[in-house]
Order: structure tokens, then sequence, then C-alpha cells
């Protein structure tokens, strides 16, 4: 009976290039036991459907020395040191005895057999790597940049130009060994996101009567657990606070560096650094499903997706390596049958041979993504896909949703009124006394305005609830109504200066809270969603970004929404949308202005996220429904991520623009040079290795990019 086919993960080590990972994938592809497989280069990793063991994908990859092992929370590919890589230590071989060809040839003759033998030496020791690729790929007809150097180095050793044959070598591994280096920088970030997570850590467990303390890896600790953290130390699983109060860094995972203050039933994240006060932490997940580790999964995943720029370059590249080979063919041929000096123009089709490496090319998007994705990540931005990177950087319009967006989504107390010779603060204290017990959603604000006034709390007595209209109580001997204005407006006489004063504040988009006492108005109270102190500047970053329109979407009444609308000088507000009219808005938007980006808290606005060409998530840290219905999370609660995301986009975006450009347009040149006959194999490699290095390290800029 057959097995059924399972799917796994593993970790891959060696894997030098683009070029190399595709074919990797192939091999594995081409193994009977497998149903499908993906190469995911940017993280070094292959996922794969079949029921394969390790030695059988270690096979597949010998020819590139590719190590394979079983991918787990904590398996984290090592990198080994520049100097120690084998190929490195064979380039440095190769260049010793291209030194020594030198040397015996200014002391004796370029043609001398001895001189012949260092140059040969050198090709045989540098070259080692790239001959058993390319006779390998010639057998099969396979080609690639290594079949085409194979054939352009003997091709050159052939017409007698020894020299040129054991630079291009020793140039080839060193473009080479800087495309992998590139790409462990690229990679570097994802490693320091694995890093963040102590692998151990000290827990309190119940054993009957009594609790132990033990030090055990976080694959061992079970959901329930007690982690004690002490002062300095990383927190190494999500939970919840069960005693202690801290400051915790949380920079690691919203890419906010101000501590935030912790406390019991406050929630803490694997990975986030406990400042100042000891902290016991009831475990709430699983190691393996903590949010940094849902982070780098979906980190991962994001670079394992193919971007359109780079999915355009892998076509490209397919019919690009034979082309070459087909041109370089004609250089060689077809010039000579008519002027003759075959050697020349032979040497001349193997230049265009090597000019013709597609390196830069392949490097071009993959490195510039990578380094972009990586980046975002360590800045609190969670991007799901070079797609969605490249979508972001086309953006014209942008949906905000109002509440938990452009406000902090918590009511606050903005203004009190009173009457009859009553002070703020007593009336403050009689609503608040009464609104202590009633479950309104408003009754949080009035409270934390009597803590913030650090006013005593008055005991209420005979609390009663009316639905839909307020509540009362006796409170200090009197007894105190509270609710809103239309109710209260049954209970005594308001006067017309008092309902002037509610509409006004009702145009502000402020909720009034009403009270009475003995029949008599004693007071009112303003409340109102707060405004992040950043919106306003975000949105103006955004103008300099040249973000075409910016349009508030919201549920709440036209006025409230007008009012916060108007405060940050938006000139398209949609109010009082249900769900579904919320995504007929993004679809409107879309026909109106092209690409549309909506910016909401992953939960109620689903339907729009899901709808926008980007659905931008607020406060990815603390939702699992943000991590999974938006393409972009922004993990801490901070939009001024927003703009940084935008410009991160932007500057990718025009820098594959350039990788592609340099990479085609030196080699243009380089080709360019067959016409006079100028083209050699010292140009040629140079040309190759000059596009791959400008590639490269146009991508890195990415790296440094932190602000907008």
């Amino acid at each position: 009976m057959t097995a059924t086919p399972t799917k796994q993960e593993y970790r891959l080590q060696n894997l030098s290039c683009a070029s190399c990972a595709a074919k990797f994938e192939k091999n594995v592809k081409a193994i009977p036991e497998v149903q499908d497989a993906q190469v995911n280069f940017g993280a070094s990793k292959i996922m794969v459907i079949g029921n394969i063991d390790v030695d059988q994908l270690e096979e597949a990859g010998a020819f590139d020395g590719i190590k394979v092992s079983q991918s787990t929370v904590r398996t984290i590919e090592k990198s080994t040191p520049f100097y120690r890589k084998t190929e490195n230590i064979l380039a440095g071989i190769s260049l010793l005895f291209i030194v020594l060809g030198y040397v015996f040839g200014a002391m004796r003759s370029e043609t001398e057999p001895l001189t012949i033998g260092m140059f040969i030496i050198a090709i045989l020791v540098g070259g080692i790597g790239i001959f058993k690729t390319g006779f390998r790929n010639l057998a099969r007809f396979e080609f690639d940049m290594k079949t085409l150097m194979t054939i352009a180095v003997i091709g050159a050793a052939i017409i007698g130009e020894w020299e040129e044959a054991a630079v291009v070598v020793f140039l080839f591994a060193v473009s080479e060994a800087l495309e992998a280096y590139s790409m462990d920088k690229a990679r570097h970030s994802i490693r320091q996101l694995m890093d963040i997570a102590p692998p151990t850590a000290t827990i309190k467990r119940a054993h009957g009567e009594h609790f132990h303390e033990m030090e055990l890896p976080t694959e061992e600790i079970e959901i329930g657990d007690i982690l004690i953290v002490k002062p300095g130390q990383k927190i190494a699983m999500d939970g919840i606070v069960v005693s202690g109060l801290s400051a915790v860094n949380q920079a690691a995972i919203t890419g906010e560096s101000i501590p935030v203050s912790k406390t019991i039933d406050d929630e803490v994240f694997a990975g986030t650094l406990n400042e100042e006060g000891a902290l016991e932490v009831r475990v709430t997940k699983r190691v393996e499903d903590t949010t940094i580790s849902k982070i780098i999964h979906l980190v991962e995943e994001a670079q394992a997706e193919k971007a359109p720029s780079q999915q355009f370059v892998d076509r490209f590249a397919k019919y690009y390596t034979p082309a070459i080979m087909i041109v370089a063919l004609l250089v060689a041929v077809i010039p000579p049958l008519f002027i003759g000096d075959w050697q020349h123009w032979i040497y001349q089709g193997l230049a265009v041979l090597v000019v013709g490496c597609p390196c830069a090319l392949v490097v071009s998007t993959p490195v510039a993504i990578v380094t972009a994705i990586g980046n975002a990540a360590r800045q609190g931005v969670l991007i799901k896909g070079g797609i969605h990177l490249e979508q972001l950087g086309h953006i014209e319009a942008i949906a905000f949703d109002k509440t938990g967006t452009l406000t902090k989504g918590q009511p606050a107390v903005t203004d009190i009124f009173t009457s009859q010779n009553m002070s703020k603060d007593y009336v403050l204290q009689l609503v608040a006394a009464v609104e202590k017990q009633s479950q309104h959603p408003l009754a949080k604000a009035i409270l934390q305005a009597l803590h913030d006034e650090n006013l005593t709390e008055l005991i209420p007595t005979d609390f009663q609830s009316v639905t839909g209209k307020g509540a009362y109580a006796t409170v200090d001997g009197q007894i105190i109504y509270v609710g809103s204005l239309k109710w209260i407006a049954t209970l005594t006489t308001v006067d017309e200066m008092i309902k002037e004063q509610v509409e006004k504040l009702q145009q502000q988009g402020k909720t009034v809270v009403a009270a009475v006492s003995n029949n008599q108005f004693i007071g009112m109270i303003g409340i109102a969603d707060q405004l992040r102190q950043e919106s306003k500047e975000v949105l103006n970053k955004l103008n300099g970004l040249k973000v075409k329109h910016k349009v508030m979407l919201t549920g709440d009444a036209k006025p409230t929404a007008q009012a916060i609308a108007t405060s940050l000088n938006m000139t398209d507000v949609r109010a009082s949308l249900l769900p579904a009219e919320k995504l007929m808005a993004i679809k409107d938007l879309r026909a109106q202005y092209g690409a549309v980006a909506m910016v909401g808290d992953g939960v109620n606005d689903a339907p729009a996220l899901a709808s926008a060409d980007v659905g931008i998530a607020m406060g990815g840290a603390g939702t699992d429904a943000a991590l999974e219905t938006a393409d972009i999370a922004l993990m801490g609660d901070d939009l001024t991520k927003l703009p940084y995301t935008i410009g991160l986009s932007r500057k990718t975006l025009r820098i594959i623009k350039e990788n592609i450009i340099f990479a085609l347009a030196l080699k243009l040149v380089a080709l360019l040079l067959v016409i006079p006959g100028w083209l050699t194999l010292w140009i040629a490699i140079f040309a190759d290795m000059g596009a791959t290095l400008l590639v490269v390290f146009n991508s890195l800029r990415l790296i440094k990019t932190k602000k907008w």
C-alpha cells in the first residue's frame, strides 16, 4: 500500500545563487516520489510534497554542495565565515597560481611550459565547481551561467588563451562569492528575528501542592506554565502577566522602542525585553504559535512568493541564455567566413558567452525584495509577499477606517459643563458613581477621567438601568439620573442655551451625557474618540509621497465623521457605512483612481481589506486576525509606519528598475564592442562581475531605510 504523500519543510545550507535554487527545485521535482516542490531562496528553505528523505534531497543538490536538514523552530542556518568557505579558499589558491604565472611569464616567456602550467593549475583549482556543474549540464543539454562559463574557458584554452581563461575562472568565482555574500547579508534580518526569543526559560510548574522552578527549552514549555522573568531578561513565550509590574520594550515585535508598562492581566510577547521589575507570566501559546514565530513564518513565506518583476525577469532569463549562445555562435562563425581570422572571431564569440551570463539579471529582483521585506520586519511592519510590496508602490488612493486607525478607538472626556453652581469635579464624581455600575461603552471614559483627575469615587446605592435611555442611582444623598439629553428632557426642563450647547458638541462629533439631581439639570459631559496625535502628520507625509487621494470610510454618523475629517483636512468622508458598503466604496475608488490601499483594524474591515489592492491592518501584534487577513500588518499600533512602508516599497521598485537597467546596459555596451572586434574576455568578465556588483550593492541600500 502506497503511503500518503506528506508536506515537509527543510532548511538548506550552501544555496549559493538564484539559478542554483531554480535548478535544485527542478532536480527535486524530477524525483519520482515527489509530487511538488518549491524552493524559498530568500529563506534558504524548500517545501516538498512527497515521501522522500534528506539523502535524496542532498543528492539532488550535490551539484552545488547543498546540505539539507529538517526545519524546526530552532533550526537556524549557520553562516560559515567568508574566508573558510571551500570555494573561496580554492579561488584564493587559483589567484596564487595566476600571480605565479605572471611572474614566470615576466621572467621567462608567456609560452614557457612552466608559465602555462601555472595558469592550467589556476583554471583547474578555481574552476572545479564550475566545470562539474557545466559538464553535467552539457550532457543534459541544460544551459545556465556555469554552462556558458565552462564553454568559454575550455574554448579559450583550446585557442591558447591560457592567461585569460585563468583570470575568467578567478573573477567568476569572485562574482559568485559576492552574490552569495549579498544574499547572506539579506537573509541576516530573518536570522535576527529567529534569535529574538530565548531558546530556554525558567518556569514555575505545579507538582502536587507545591511549585518547582526549572529551566526548560521553549519547545517543552506547555500552555498554562508560569514563566519567571527577571529584570533585563527577554520574555520567552507569549502570555498574560499574573504577577508583577514592569516596563517591557516591545521593539522586536512592534518596532516601537519606548517601553510599555505591563501589569496583571496585560498581554506580553515572546522576544520582548523586560526592563525593570520581575514578572510572572502564564503561557498562552506553544512556542510554534507565538507572535514572533508567526511573523518569521509569514516573512519567509513572503520571501518565497515571487513579485511580478521577478516573474518577468525569470521568464526573460529563460530565453536570454539560449539567445546569447546563438549570438556567440554567429559571432564566432559568420565574420571569419567572409574576412577570415578564425581565432580572433572564436575568441570574440567566447567573450560574448561570458558577457551573456545572466547573473546580474537573475539577482536584480530577489536581493532587493528579500532585503526590503527583512528591513520592514525589523521596523515592525510585516509585508506578506513581494507582490504586495510592489503593489503598494503603485498606490494612488488610500482609504482609512476611522475608529482605531485615524483615532485611538478609545473614547475620552473632552468637555464638562455645569449649572447650579456645582463644580466640574463634583459633577464628574456624581456621574461617575452612576456609570460605575453601568455597562455602557462610554462609562469607561468617564471613570478614566475621574482617575486622571485623582478624584475620590463616590458610592452609589439603589442603582437602576433604563435600557436605551440611561441609568440612575442614589449618590451622596441625591437621586442622580444620567443619560441622553432626550431622556433627561422628560425628567426636567432643559433651557434653550443648554440645547444649543449640546447641538454644538454633537456637530463636533462628540457624544453628550447629561445629568439631573432631584429633578434639576446639573450638567453634561462631552465624550469623543481621541484623534491620534500622528494622524495629521501621516496624512501630510502621504501628500509628500504623491498619494493622490485619501478617504475616510466609517460606520459612524456623518457629524462625528465630518468633525474628525475637518480636523485632518480630509475632504472625502463616507459615513454610516455597513461592512458591505465599505466593500462597495473600495470598488468605486478602484474604478476612479486605480490602485487602492485600505487601512483598518483587520477584523471589522476584513471585506474591504480583502477587496483593496493592498490591505493594511493596524496593531497586528495583538490580533491573529490582522496577521491572517491583511497583506501588510503594522505590528505596533503606530500609523507613522504607513508612510515608511509606502516609501520603502517605492524605493524598492526604483532599485529593481535600476538593477535591471544596470544589468542589461553594461552587457549591451560590452556586446557592442564586438562590432569593432574590441571585446576581450577581460572586458567580458568585468562587465558581468561589474553588473552583478552594481545590482547587489544597489539592493543592499534598502537595509538602511528606516524612516520616511
